[in-house]
């Protein structure tokens, strides 16, 4: 298992990203930066279609992880990749919180609090797909 979960969105890249990142600020999530991998890309005179990462969380959730083990900061904040490929399909992509707590050897508390997580983050993607 990869941990990575995508999911193809019904939008643009723009509007999906914005899509997600209204969802995640709605329910009192913090977006901390937008990086636009593709505009990147074109400074450094390359070509590559929209791709924008999101880079987002909420304390309350994270930290009691980052207390089971502290080397969970290297995969928080959460993160998103929305991304238009070669076939012209958007993608949305982010880890699995599971996958998170496994990679870092987690018990069942921290699993616990990945349940929600995740329901959370497919909650946010289906809105930001419109899946």
């Amino acid at each position: 298992m990869t941990g990575l979960i995508t999911l193809q969105s019904d939008f643009g890249a723009k509007e999906t990203a914005d899509r997600l990142a209204s969802a995640l600020e709605a329910k009192g999530m913090t977006v901390f930066a937008r990086i636009d991998h593709a505009a990147g890309a074109r400074q450094a005179g390359l070509e590559l279609g929209p791709t924008e990462l999101l880079i987002f969380g909420n304390a309350k959730a994270g930290t009691p992880l980052m207390q089971a083990n502290q080397a969970v900061g290297i995969d928080l904040p959460l993160k998103a990749l929305i991304w238009r490929d070669g076939g012209g399909t958007v993608r949305l992509a982010y880890n699995d919180p599971h996958w998170i707590t496994r990679r870092h050897g987690l018990g069942a508390e921290a699993n616990a609090q990945a349940d929600s997580m995740a329901a959370a983050l497919a909650a946010f993607a289906r809105h930001a797909t419109g899946g």
